[in-house]
């Protein structure tokens, strides 16, 4: 099996965007969409348009960063802690992380609404909806198809699509008490 693995992220300072960037406005029509949902719908329009037979597999998982802890922004309990682990064939990943099976974008994007909805937010003086924590959108896509000689090959292709916390002077947030120490 071939891994393939890619990331992209959006860095900096609080309300300069990077939210927005990444997600965009699910409900303004495509030209408010951000990276996320974009990619997705790249992904399923090549999918849907492949007649060469191939076979797809497509799960994501979705997770924040909060104050040095791991937490499962697709699963039932949102404040549960996870564990980074390592394995031999697939490389880093989160104990016990919610993956769901996605069958369109559709699907995807509801799964990102819903995550993005148990994000930690809360108001600086910088930005009045300022994500908390970092979260990582991933999307797991597995392929198979037959070789010249009639064999199984397979590929897996793993997208990070990282949204992190905003990136400022402590002096500028004028954050105190538990915002401080989220800074």
């Amino acid at each position: 099996m071939v891994l393939i693995a890619g990331t992209i992220f959006a860095y900096g300072q609080t309300g300069c965007g990077k939210t927005h960037t990444m997600m965009g406005q699910q409900d303004k029509g495509d030209e408010l969409k951000g990276i996320i949902p974009r990619v997705f719908k790249h992904i399923f329009g090549f999918i849907d348009g492949d007649t060469t037979g191939k076979q797809f597999l497509v799960w994501c998982s979705y997770l924040e960063i909060y104050n040095e802890s791991i937490l499962d922004l697709l699963g039932d309990n949102h404040e549960e802690k996870h564990e980074i682990k390592e394995d031999p064939d697939w490389g880093i990943y989160v104990k016990n992380l919610t993956s769901v099976i996605i069958k369109d974008a559709v699907e995807v994007e509801t799964a990102m609404i819903k995550g993005s909805k148990n994000r930690k937010t809360g108001e600086t003086k910088m930005n009045k909806d300022s994500s908390r924590s970092h979260s990582i959108f991933t999307l797991f896509i597995e392929m198979s198809e037959k070789d010249e000689k009639g064999e199984d090959r397979f590929w897996a292709g793993k997208l990070n699509l990282v949204d992190l916390a905003g990136s400022e002077r402590q002096s500028k947030t004028e954050a105190t008490g538990d915002w401080l120490k989220e800074a």
